[in-house]
Formats: C-alpha cells, sequence, structure tokens
C-alpha cells in the first residue's frame, strides 16, 4: 500500500505522483491541504509538515526521495 501525502499546488508531489504512475504503481493521493486531521495524521507519521511525504508499507519517506523508493518498490532501473 502507497500512500501519497501532498497538496495540489507542490510540483515535487506532481513529479512524485508521475514517477509513480508511469511506472504502473496505484497509490492513494492523500491531499492534506484538505483535511486538518490528515495533515495531523502526516505529521504524527513523519514529523514533518512539508509535502511531499510517502508511505510506503509503514516506511515513511519524506520529500521525493528518488533511491529510497526504487529502493522500498523494487523497481529496475
Amino acid at each position: 500500500m502507497i500512500k501519497v501525502y501532498s497538496t495540489p499546488t507542490c510540483p515535487y508531489c506532481v513529479t512524485l505522483k508521475n514517477f509513480l504512475k508511469e511506472r504502473g504503481f496505484e497509490f492513494e493521493d492523500i491531499d492534506v491541504s484538505q483535511s486538518q486531521k490528515l495533515l495531523d495524521e502526516m505529521v504524527e507519521k513523519s514529523g514533518q509538515m512539508g509535502v511531499p511525504v510517502v508511505d510506503i508499507n509503514g516506511e515513511i519517506i519524506i520529500g521525493f526521495d528518488r533511491e529510497k523508493i526504487v529502493k522500498l518498490l523494487d523497481i529496475k532501473e
């Protein structure tokens, strides 16, 4: 299960979501700008206010850290 905590105006969020889509990964896009509850959930998981935050099976990645995402999802590039 992949969750992407993002906002519509974040260019790194768009890049991250496109990266996942291009490789055929389904993910839950969680817009933290629409809900204080979801923002609080993201901050509790990551300790960060900034987006994107990616939750891949409980592993938290802050920002679009391509190397970590590739490793966790076992993507061959």
